[in-house]
């Protein structure tokens, strides 16, 4: 199985022209070498509204020489009068094939609820885009030892609403994205994320990615004790560190 690179570029870069040039970058290196994506599914998650100029970068002749464009969120209502969203069938316009849901940027910053990632990933799934589901525990959660249970709960709600939908054929990724490491420069120790990792296998089927200050020096760590590949932030934005991080993954 192709392990899944997801590189969330979250507010950046400031410019289209700076997320041409970076996502040309990645593309064409990965052109060059096309064994990358013989073992990996490379997935660029830019904001939304580089999507529809990104996507014209892409060429149908070559589909499966090139990255994935994936969506950092999305709106459970096909349209209506949601000023400021973004519907799934508009991400599936654009080409978007994968989306983020539940990032704990978006539990925690803007307050996202279990009941409205729930109604998010069930739209994503109706609308066969392929959701990244984000569940993670904050420093306090972990030092108070529910880990587990605040990942079981979030997974629990998150697929509550789902009950009529065929999980089976949804192509549900789980991220596993500690909260007291993104963006710290402080990884999840390997050996501690897999502790986590064997807890949501007994849970879900889905393939398990980790996210969490991931970096050339320690992907291949996730790799080797079991993840299905890696969910990257801000080590994304440099082209070369990230194709380091895919190569790493092999």
């Amino acid at each position: 199985m192709k392990k899944l690179i997801v590189a969330n570029w979250k507010m950046n870069p400031q410019s289209l022209l700076e997320a041409k040039k970076l996502f040309n970058s990645i593309k064409n290196r990965i052109k060059k070498n096309s064994a990358l994506l013989k073992k990996t599914e490379i997935i660029i998650c830019p904001p939304f509204v580089y999507l529809a100029p990104l996507s014209k970068l892409l060429q149908p002749t070559t589909y499966n020489l090139q990255p994935k464009l994936g969506a950092q969120d999305l709106f459970w209502a096909k349209m209506g009068a949601f000023t400021g969203e973004i519907s799934p069938m508009m991400l599936k316009n654009l080409g978007v094939e994968y989306v983020i849901v539940g990032h704990s940027e978006r539990r925690h910053i803007l307050k996202e609820t279990d009941e409205m990632i729930a109604k998010k990933l069930e739209a994503a799934i109706k609308n066969k885009l392929k959701p990244i589901l984000c569940i993670g525990e904050t420093e306090k959660e972990r030092k108070s030892g529910k880990t587990f249970q605040v990942l079981k709960n979030q997974l629990k709600k998150a697929l509550k609403s789902t009950s009529n939908v065929k999980l089976q054929t949804s192509n549900l990724i789980i991220a596993y994205e500690p909260v007291w490491a993104i963006g710290t420069g402080n990884p999840c120790k390997p050996e501690d994320a897999k502790e986590v990792l064997i807890f949501l296998k007994k849970l879900t089927q889905p393939s398990i990615l980790y996210g969490g200050s991931v970096n050339s020096q320690n992907a291949k760590d996730y790799i080797e004790v079991g993840f299905d590949g890696l969910l990257v932030g801000g080590a994304s934005l440099n082209h070369k560190e990230f194709i380091k991080i895919i190569k790493n993954s092999l």
